[in-house]
């Protein structure tokens, strides 16, 4: 008889475990069957919708597209302009001297903030992709010369 009991209790203990087990079971399938799926997907749709927003609109493409090539041209404008003061540095006064001599030292920082912002630019994953083929990956602050095509 006290076999008989212990089996008894391994039957009842089964059923418990098994019935449990199925309302789990059944609350999941519950959840997931009326919209519990897409409040726990949300974060992730939100986020594929935003990225198909912008990485995905025409707009974002041309705007990140001309980007690339305003900044390298700026980098560009900045050398050349260098490049003349220093030659009108030659034959300039003590006092034009002096100002040229601030002018380049202001050109050649709003040259490197423009080299940084390109390779910044130039490195994130959703601008990337819209880089000219012919633009450099990269662009160097230390060069004199910079070229915006290869």
């Amino acid at each position: 008889m006290a076999m008989e009991q212990v089996r008894e209790g391994a039957r009842l203990g089964a059923w418990v475990v098994g019935g449990v087990v199925g309302l789990a079971v059944l609350y999941v399938i519950g959840v997931f069957a009326f919209g519990g799926a897409g409040w726990i997907t949300a974060p992730f749709r939100g986020e594929a919708e935003e990225r198909e927003n912008t990485v995905g609109s025409g707009e974002f493409r041309q705007a990140t597209y001309e980007e690339f090539f305003d900044l390298c041209e700026a980098v560009q404008n900045a050398e050349g302009t260098i490049q003349a003061l220093q030659e009108e540095r030659k034959s300039a006064s003590e006092t034009r001297t002096t100002q040229i001599d601030q002018s380049i030292t202001a050109l050649k920082a709003t040259r490197i903030e423009s080299v940084n912002d390109y390779n910044s630019k130039a490195a994130q994953e959703h601008r990337a992709p819209f880089r000219d083929k012919d633009l450099p990956y990269r662009l160097d602050a230390t060069a004199e010369r910079t070229t915006c095509t290869n």
